[in-house]
């Protein structure tokens, strides 16, 4: 059943945004700006890793995945934000709401898995070059692709049923701006020590299995590197990992505070805001991110750019 009678509520109402009166509209249109941005950043990404030949590595296979999942986070909380701004109602069904969480924590899961992916794929490049080619092949990155996809899918489902299990009693005011497992759990009036339980140690397999992995990796990418005497082969090999590392310092950095805050002492304004940089902001960043850092990427993005840009003609694409 979609709707458990027992739980007495049929749409949550989400405070997260109750603080503010006015410019709904303002505020409808500067999300639907960063929604913008952070589809048409990601999917210039992507078009670019499948359209140039000379992307078609490793370390860009699995960045056009990153890009993928960026967006569909992204479409996941985004857009129901602009449409709750322009109705002036800030509300959600609960059917909606266990879709939301649902695909949520698939993404937020398969990013994280992802990055760790991704460190292992710098670790096997700069540490074991001459194995590269063997350690990273086609099938190897297929397979750790979708595994990745199959391990957040997985450790979201599990959360998602047990939620469906919670009672609210009547109770359907979520301190959030969108839904997501902890807020539910502290809106719930039964046990919910299954559920806080499920949580913390799918979250050490799910969020800090990954972490470990790119901890570990560049223990060992840092020990390759400081070997190398040339200065300049110093800076090309740390240079790879730049992009990387911005990325899992932010996505990290926003994941611990919107997800391990304190139970006391942590002001609704400051939920919503790390909220909004954990699930809006982080997304849009990460293009730009690898844009700007990425060698490769900008000379790419040049190219495009000299293909469309006018000269009395539009120049042919093919």
């Amino acid at each position: 059943m979609g709707i458990r009678n027992q739980t007495q509520v049929v749409e949550f109402v989400f405070l997260g945004f109750s603080g503010i009166l006015y410019g709904h509209t303002y505020l409808a249109l500067a999300f639907l700006a960063i929604y913008l941005v952070t589809v048409l950043g990601n999917l210039m990404i992507f078009s670019m890793i499948q359209l140039k030949s000379s992307l078609h590595t490793p370390m860009y296979y699995f960045l056009s995945h990153l890009s993928c999942i960026d967006i569909c986070l992204s479409s996941v909380i985004v857009p129901k934000i602009v449409v709750n701004f322009l109705q002036q109602r800030q509300a959600i069904s609960y059917n909606q709401c266990m879709a939301q969480m649902f695909f949520l924590i698939s993404f937020s899961g398969v990013e994280a898995a992802l990055l760790g992916v991704m460190a292992y794929d710098r670790y096997a490049a700069i540490c074991k070059p001459l194995h590269y080619s063997h350690l990273v092949n086609t099938k190897v990155c297929t397979v750790l692709a979708f595994a990745t996809w199959v391990w957040g899918f997985l450790n979201s489902a599990l959360h998602t049923a047990l939620s469906t299990r919670l009672d609210f009693c009547g109770v359907n005011q979520i301190h959030h701006i969108f839904c997501d497992l902890p807020p539910l759990m502290k809106m719930a009036c039964n046990d919910v020590h299954i559920n806080e339980l499920t949580l913390h140690i799918l979250g050490i397999f799910v969020g800090g299995g990954p972490f470990l992995s790119i901890i570990f990796s560049y223990i060992f990418i840092l020990s390759s590197i400081l070997k190398i005497r040339s200065t300049t082969g110093k800076r090309k090999a740390f240079s790879t990992c730049a992009s990387h590392l911005t990325v899992v310092f932010i996505y990290y950095g926003n994941g611990t505070l919107n997800y391990q805050r304190p139970s006391t002492g942590y002001s609704l304004a400051t939920g919503t805001l790390v909220s909004i940089m954990f699930c809006v902001i982080t997304p849009m960043l990460n293009p730009l991110i690898y844009s700007l850092r990425n060698k490769e990427v900008k000379e790419a993005l040049k190219k495009a750019t000299e293909i469309w840009r006018p000269s009395g003609h539009h120049r042919s694409l093919c």
